[in-house]
């Protein structure tokens, strides 16, 4: 009887610390909330206010198949729900640059690569005459709601001709993820990705890397064997980038939305389901 009585009562000094803690803990998390809100304030250079989303959805994904155009955001290319992400459907009617979390993406990459076509993939065709284009660049942005919150992304896409690398500055201060693009089709695109990087870190040493393989339906034409070589040498210099790696195509969309849904997992700590694929003549995705 006394070991039952001495049993219940260590149980019922667990739970009050159990509880003490969890209280504690939710008040220390309140706490670093606003502090970080301040954070990105200062950063962004703007007031901003976000709204709680919701996490109560898991992100279906599917591996290698072809998704509708860049301009509906489904569930065929994973990451999110169609019903979570989708091109900007909020009220407008209230409209501020308080209600927009704005953010910068840059791509980088050898010329001829398919940067300009994965951009105009990912904003569609009637967006691409609204980007501004100056000697180096090309600058496109998107706006997409996430549960109610507008979020939109300006993506500088540094060109890879002789005046590029002096945009980099320009291009990679501020932004919160950099794309490093090289040509499936061509080794020494590949080969360049680590000068990219090493260029791109001098402005900026936070931004999320991410590495991108495009034309993989070039790509896939080419012998299993060379298939295989390219691909284990791209994930190499992954590796050594600390980054995820995506093959993509802009033809037929394959990974292009899903790339940037990635990315908005990332940066705002949602959930989201990504199946990382090495088979060889399918879309890599490794992380």
């Amino acid at each position: 009887m006394t070991k039952r009585l001495l049993l219940c009562y260590r149980r019922m000094v667990h739970l009050n610390m159990k509880r003490k803690i969890i209280c504690k803990f939710t008040i220390l998390q309140k706490y670093f909330n606003a502090f970080w809100n301040k954070v990105l304030a200062c950063w962004l250079g703007k007031s901003i206010s976000y709204r709680q989303l919701s996490h109560n959805q898991s992100f279906p994904a599917t591996r290698g198949m072809p998704s509708p155009p860049a301009e509906v955001e489904t569930a065929s290319d994973g990451g999110y729900s169609g019903s979570l992400v989708s091109t900007c459907c909020c009220d407008h009617s209230k409209d501020s640059s308080e209600d927009v979390v704005a953010l910068k993406i840059s791509l980088l990459g050898d010329n001829q690569i398919g940067k300009t076509s994965f951009l105009t993939k990912y904003v569609g065709k009637e967006k691409v005459d609204e980007g501004l284009s100056t000697k180096g660049l090309n600058q496109m942005d998107k706006t997409l709601c996430v549960r109610g919150t507008r979020i939109s992304y300006s993506m500088w896409e540094v060109k890879g001709d002789v005046s590029g690398p002096t945009q980099i500055p320009m291009a990679c201060k501020d932004s919160v993820a950099m794309f490093f693009m090289f040509d499936l089709t061509s080794r020494c695109t590949l080969s360049s990705v680590l000068s990219w990087h090493q260029q791109a870190r001098q402005w900026n040493q936070t931004a999320i890397s991410v590495m991108i393989g495009t034309k993989f339906d070039d790509f896939v034409k080419l012998p299993l064997d060379l298939q295989w070589t390219i691909a284990s040498q791209a994930r190499a210099y992954a590796k050594v980038l600390n980054a995820p790696l995506f093959f993509s195509s802009a033809t037929y969309n394959i990974n292009v939305n899903k790339i940037f849904k990635f990315i908005t997992a990332k940066l705002f700590n949602l959930p989201w389901s990504l199946e990382r694929n090495l088979t060889i003549g399918e879309p890599i995705i490794d992380f």
